[in-house]
């Protein structure tokens, strides 16, 4: 037997008692000027099908059965690997989300719930054998099923790993990874992603003897957000079980995958070999006027939000990386390709960009042979041991980092910060355009001294000191010169915000336990806090973690984001940090700087660093904040509040809004309250 280790604590096991490729054929796409109706919106995920009884009695028996043999099995290692199947049946069960395959060429009728079932006999072999000890799906290849616990939310999510025949768990050799990011599928929860191990590479199959790993992705949100997020627990879970080479990661998918692999490209540049999008889309705006055919109508504070993941106004990153984009000659996201091609002209850039002919929405085979010729000669290079150059822009210190060069302070977030450097002869001269805090990754050899924005800047350290990082910062004058770490009250990496990097890491839901001060605004918050839950565990699949304000501990402050709801007089967290915040919140009057909003009828959201903890964020109430209007096409899937807004609750929420918001804006870099709320 494993031992359990720290992280998979005692509590992911109780709790989990307690609570006790071939996808469908061709993904769901928009549904045109229908999905542009916020007052008709369709669920996503939708209702699921009705069963006979008597298999729905069977499905709980299993279930029942898998549940005992996980409580038998105890504490393990490997325990994830298990308890994403309870999960899955349990969820199709409990929210009737069972979706039977279509029928098949034979014209026979579907069987009922049979992904549920497949998945439930699944999880039943394994529990009994991780009982008796066992766990042989751990030197299996092929297509291999994996799971492991979130640190955002603490649920387990589900990948399949494609293992290749020769991989030898006893050897040395590392192998190359690629990753494969699947296409919208509004139907494929958790019961029909783990039924249905996917082909050797979806639409693309890498070389031989690599690794290909397949996201769920926490459902369809394009691997933003959570989505994001689960990419990288992915990689780090896998790491610890496969020999990887993360000289040779490589960045694949297609139709939202291509989204996905435009997005990973522009965020992360210098991570991966190489990266190869397949249509998708590379932007908001644009893509939803074409492809959706939306009139679009934003706030100022929206169109800055879209620099978040609009990919587009990146472009220059794409110098530092690999990139092989395909599109079908006939496919409507072709758009996608075309779009990032004209904004790295603009730049000095040429996509290389390979077209099927007379295809629409798939892979042409010759184009795919050609797509995997380009991908494979630059993955054979890897990762460049060092890199004499970079590019890299950004409008966010979520996304900071580029090769050796790290940007830590903006002039002002949403407004394009720029790094260009170069190592020749020994000598590295860097220029920055917004940018007032950098960090350089300096190797041992490197001289005693840096050139930034044509100023010499001193680097010298210890003698024998190995690699190192130098923080450096731009004062008075413009002067560059070395730097300490951050001190505490401005926006760094990790603590910059809008609202929805909040959900990005460990975060804990704290509801309120006296009574509100004014019964509107208590009445909100309460279905507010009910909706953010809920579309919580619906589009990212995951259990919101909920606390009572009296419950909150210690340990709860140091390891979590707080998402704060109430007011200072229903939420005893909130009453201890009201007035360390930028907004004065009373029994008669929410203030924000010089004006004044009724508190009997308005409520304030915000995100800011915790007073009791300034390394984490406070939320006051708000869950993620596009909702579920944007749910009907992945362009619209991007953050919809910025750092605070006021919101009348006299105006009901809909399917857009929380409320008719009043006011929003953007803190500044010091997390102040700005004048002009940060336009």
């Amino acid at each position: 037997m494993f031992a359990l280790p720290r992280a998979f604590s005692a509590l992911l096991f109780a709790a989990a008692v307690a609570a006790l490729a071939t996808l469908p054929a061709s993904p769901t796409r928009a549904d045109g000027p229908k999905d542009n109706v916020p007052d008709n919106v369709r669920p996503v995920p939708p209702v699921g099908n009705d069963i006979p009884p008597a298999d729905r009695d069977a499905i709980r028996a299993g279930l029942a059965e898998l549940q005992q043999l996980i409580k038998d099995a105890g504490p393990h290692e490997l325990l994830p690997d298990v308890l994403i199947y309870e999960k899955a049946v349990r969820w199709a069960l409990d929210y009737k989300e069972i979706f039977d395959p279509a029928p098949g060429k034979d014209k026979k009728p579907p069987v009922p719930a049979n992904n549920v079932k497949k998945v439930l006999a699944a999880g039943l072999e394994r529990a009994k054998a991780l009982k008796s000890g066992k766990a042989p799906w751990a030197t299996q290849t092929g297509a291999v099923l994996r799971g492991y616990q979130s640190k955002i939310d603490g649920s387990v999510q589900p990948y399949w790993l494609i293992v290749p025949k020769e991989y030898d768990f006893a050897a040395k050799t590392k192998h190359r990874l690629d990753f494969w990011w699947h296409g919208r599928y509004e139907n494929t929860v958790e019961a029909g992603f783990m039924a249905n191990a996917p082909g050797a590479g979806g639409g693309i199959i890498p070389a031989p003897g690599a690794l290909i790993l397949h996201p769920f992705g926490r459902f369809s949100n394009a691997n933003k957000f959570a989505g994001e997020i689960d990419t990288f627990e992915c990689l780090e879970h896998a790491k610890k079980h496969y020999r990887i080479d993360e000289s040779r990661l490589v960045a694949r998918g297609f139709s939202m995958g291509g989204a996905a692999c435009w997005q990973y490209g522009a965020h992360y540049p210098t991570l991966w070999a190489a990266c190869a999008p397949g249509a998708g889309f590379s932007e908001t705006p644009e893509f939803l006027k074409v492809f959706q055919n939306e009139k679009l109508e934003p706030t100022w504070y929206e169109q800055k939000l879209w620099h978040m993941y609009n990919a587009s106004d990146t472009a220059v990153n794409f110098f530092n990386l690999p990139t092989v984009a395909y599109s079908g000659e006939i496919d409507s996201q072709k758009q996608a390709a075309d779009v990032m091609a004209r904004e790295m002209k603009k730049v000095g850039l040429d996509l290389k960009h390979v077209i099927g002919p007379k295809t629409g929405h798939s892979y042409e085979k010759g184009a795919k042979e050609e797509v995997n010729r380009l991908i494979d000669a630059a993955v054979e290079k890897g990762l460049p041991k060092e890199r004499p150059e970079i590019k890299f822009t950004t409008y966010t210190l979520r996304y900071n980092r580029c090769g050796w060069a790290a940007v830590e302070g903006l002039e002002k977030h949403w407004a394009a910060a720029q790094v260009t450097g170069t190592l020749k002869d020994g000598k590295w001269a860097v220029r920055t355009s917004g940018v007032t805090r950098l960090r350089l990754a300096l190797p041992a050899d490197s001289p005693k001294t840096v050139e930034i924005d044509g100023q010499t800047v001193a680097t010298e350290r210890p003698a024998g000191v190995s690699p190192v990082e130098l923080l450096f910062a731009k004062g008075a004058g413009g002067k560059w010169a070395r730097a300490h770490e951050f001190a505490s009250g401005g926006k760094r990496p990790g603590s910059q915000g809008p609202i929805d990097d909040a959900f990005m890491s460990a975060f804990l839901m704290v509801k309120p336990t006296g009574k509100a001060a004014n019964e509107k605004v208590g009445a909100w918050a309460e279905k507010e806090l009910k909706h953010a839950t809920e579309h919580w565990r619906k589009q990212f699949r995951g259990d919101a973690p909920l606390k009572a304000d009296a419950e909150v501990t210690d340990a709860d402050i140091a390891n979590n984001n707080l998402i704060l709801w109430g007011d200072p007089r229903s939420n005893a967290v909130l009453a201890k940090i009201a007035d360390k915040l930028p907004v004065k919140w009373t029994d008669t009057g929410v203030v924000l700087g010089k004006h004044t909003y009724d508190a009997g009828t308005h409520v304030p959201v915000l995100i800011y660093p915790n007073p009791l903890n300034p390394q984490k964020y406070v939320v006051l109430n708000s869950g993620f904040t596009f909702r579920e209007y944007d749910y009907l096409n992945n362009a619209r899937q991007v953050s919809k509040l910025p750092d605070y807004a006021v919101i009348d609750v006299t105006t009901p929420p809909n399917a857009r809004y929380p409320g008719k918001v009043v006011r929003a804006g953007f803190f500044g870099e010091k997390w102040e309250l700005l004048d002009n709320d940060g336009k």
